[in-house]
């Protein structure tokens, strides 16, 4: 049977966050929207990566309204370099949502902020508590850790008992008047403090109350359990950068699956010799000649890892392209993504 903690843990979080919090954007000025979109960027992405996407981005979309009409090829360029573009489409259909059947304001409620497209239980507990003071969990990455370290519990970090297990623990502590400030002690803890490598259990301020550090000493690193993930499909990606008097190439992706709707170098999804590549061009009506090998790179994603490989070419025409081409001639009209990051400054 797992032990249970005997103590609250809210005094000693909330008093060491008023000294140690850092102070950004979206905390220092919590509304929902800004709350909303800043959890949505730092999916899957660190916080130094995204504080200037975040001011870029309410500079241009100040509000709800502006992120439901703004063009998508803009959007997307503003997204540019973040990666996982699919949260900016979700984002904007939330936001169109929102206006269609909320007046253009975030609903209030933790199950209808569940309701909108993107949104899943630890954004809706972010924006409820933070923005609203709702009392409800915000189990992220970060709390699971915590938790895990806390309660000493060996469970797979990645399977819904675990998850479900930790919320309703984490509902125990929440003080009622303090639950955005208590989930955001939590989140700052494990990133600041409860680190998955080396924690600084010296400087926490529940390691008296910590049941890992007390069963495991300097071990408690080994906790939360993650199960392996499986292992990577691995890709031959050929790249063709054909520039024209017009600019580069470039084709749009479709508009499902990997990298859905955005814009792409001339690309073929396996191994291609030059031979190959040049007919790719000549199926756009493009006559061109190869100049120059491009360097091997590499390009991670969640399930599939690229290995990158290609030419440049050069045509001395730019012929009127089909639907789904296009010549680049102003690279802030196109949002070519960092999967293509070793190639994509010499079009830029």
């Amino acid at each position: 049977m797992m032990k249970e903690l005997q103590y609250p843990i809210a005094a000693p979080l909330l008093a060491w966050f008023q000294n140690a919090r850092r102070s950004l954007p979206f905390r220092d000025d919590p509304t929902p929207y800004h709350v909303w979109v800043s959890e949505i960027m730092l999916q899957q992405t660190r916080m130094t990566a995204v504080l200037p996407y975040y001011r870029r981005f309410m500079e241009e979309l100040p509000d709800v309204r502006a992120l439901a009409e703004c063009d998508p090829e803009r959007l997307n360029k503003l997204w540019e370099g973040l990666g996982y573009y699919s949260r900016a489409r979700n984002l904007q259909k939330a936001a169109q949502v929102i206006c269609r059947d909320y007046g253009g304001e975030m609903p209030r409620t933790y199950k209808e902020l569940l309701k909108l497209p993107g949104i899943g239980a630890y954004t809706a507990g972010a924006i409820a508590s933070i923005s609203m003071g709702v009392p409800v969990p915000a189990v992220d990455g970060n709390v699971l850790r915590v938790f895990a370290r806390l309660y000493d519990d060996e469970g797979d970090i990645l399977s819904p008992e675990t998850k479900e297990r930790c919320s309703a623990r984490v509902m125990t502590h929440i003080p009622p008047d303090a639950a955005g400030d208590f989930n955001q002690a939590l989140m700052e803890l494990g990133a600041m403090v409860c680190t998955p490598r080396s924690p600084d259990c010296g400087h926490c301020p529940l390691r008296d109350l910590c049941l890992g550090r007390e069963a495991r000493g300097e071990g408690v690193e080994a906790l939360p359990v993650k199960a392996p993930k499986k292992e990577r499909t691995k890709k031959t990606v050929t790249v063709l950068l054909l520039h024209s008097p017009k600019g580069w190439l470039v084709t749009r992706r479709p508009d499902k699956g990997l990298l859905a709707g955005l814009w792409q170098p001339l690309t073929v999804e396996r191994a291609c010799s030059e031979e190959e590549m040049l007919r790719e061009a000549e199926a756009l009506g493009i006559r061109a000649e190869i100049t120059a090998p491009l360097p091997a790179a590499k390009h991670i994603f969640t399930h599939v890892e690229w290995h990158l490989c290609g030419f440049t070419a050069e045509t001395g025409t730019a012929p009127d392209l089909p639907e789904g081409a296009a010549w680049m001639d102003d690279p802030e009209a196109y949002s070519i993504p960092s999967a293509f990051a070793a190639y994509r400054d010499r079009m830029l």
